[in-house]
């Protein structure tokens, strides 16, 4: 019993006496400070509305910018594509007779209408001219005399509006009348174009490469415009968030190195991309009183990850050499 004691002070001496060297040797230069791994995240949302009809991955694939990630169901938009080309067309055919004007024998068919209906409406005068004795002389009845003038009416409207259709086939189409046909058509392109983007936008791509860190709709759900269905993290570039103590915050610069160790004890270089410019209280986890009501500065450091050692929410410590005072 005396021996192990013996040994287990011996041991516990020069455990003491170890920390006591290393805090010693410990460079005062250097600051540390642990925080998390964070990383951008892009939802990936629909552009048109519908049903969707396929998906093309899973959670924690890697895709490659402008891979195919969603299919929307086109039905809708194919139907109504179809029908904005059908009156495209009926655009474009009215625009170029339009264009053309009107063509001689369509004259000669307007001029021959109205000599026609001039010698009915001769014929009808006669007719009213006639009746209208009869009545005059006890002869005839008044039913008779007004419907021979109704009927000279009518034909004395026609001529009125053959005359009047002649006069505008004969001044040709206006420049007016062009301009509104050439706007509808162009406003039918337009409607095309806009239904063809939309069956483009119907697939869904990736915008950037990454993983998928989240899928947030399934085969089958109604989307609407800009419902999100995927997650994508970009891990090219992480950084790493921690937060330092006003006191150490003159010894940190824009620009400056750091070494980044995870908790598996591998290091990589990191560099500074922000310092904040206003203090904030220690973050929550921090769990004693005196430490929270601590102000401190976040600093984010860029990491390399070509390897893809770095991931979001991953726990790493940042160890910093003071720089120069200015």
């Amino acid at each position: 019993m005396k021996t192990a004691r013996s040994a287990h002070l011996v041991a516990l001496a020069i455990a003491i006496a170890a920390t006591a060297a290393c805090q010693a040797a410990r460079d005062p230069s250097l600051i540390a400070a642990s925080g998390h791994v964070e990383a951008t995240d892009v939802r990936v949302g629909a552009k048109v509305p519908g049903r969707v009809a396929g998906l093309r991955f899973q959670e924690g694939d890697s895709v490659k910018a402008g891979q195919e990630l969603a299919q929307i169901d086109t039905t809708d938009i194919s139907l109504a594509l179809r029908q904005a080309q059908a009156e495209r067309a009926q655009a474009d055919a009215e625009l170029r007779l339009r264009v053309a004007g009107p063509r001689k024998e369509d004259i000669a068919e307007v001029e021959a209408q109205l000599g026609g209906a001039q010698a009915d409406f001769e014929g009808a005068q006669k007719d009213l001219d006639r009746m209208q004795g009869l009545l005059d002389s006890g002869s005839g009845t008044t039913k008779s005399r007004d419907d021979a003038r109704t009927r000279r009416d009518v034909l004395a409207a026609r001529i009125r509006s053959l005359r009047e259709t002649l006069a505008k086939l004969r001044a040709g189409t206006r420049a007016e009348e062009i301009d509104s046909s050439r706007a509808r058509l162009q406003a039918m392109e337009a409607r095309i174009a806009q239904l063809a983007q939309q069956g483009s936008d119907a697939t869904l791509t990736a915008p950037l490469a990454g993983v998928v860190t989240e899928k947030v709709a399934e085969v089958g759900e109604l989307l609407q415009v800009g419902s999100p269905v995927v997650v994508i993290t970009d891990l090219k570039e992480p950084w790493l968030t921690v937060y330092v103590a006003a006191l150490d915050l003159p010894k940190l610069r824009l620009g400056q190195q750091a070494d980044v160790v995870t908790d598996d004890g591998q290091t990589r270089k990191g560099t500074i991309t922000f310092i904040a410019s206003q203090a904030e209280f220690t973050p929550k986890n921090v769990q004693t009183r005196d430490e929270r009501v601590k102000l401190v500065y976040k600093i984010k450091v860029r990491l390399p990850n070509d390897d893809g050692l770095f991931k979001p929410g991953m726990p790493a410590e940042a160890r910093f050499h003071a720089a120069e005072a200015r």
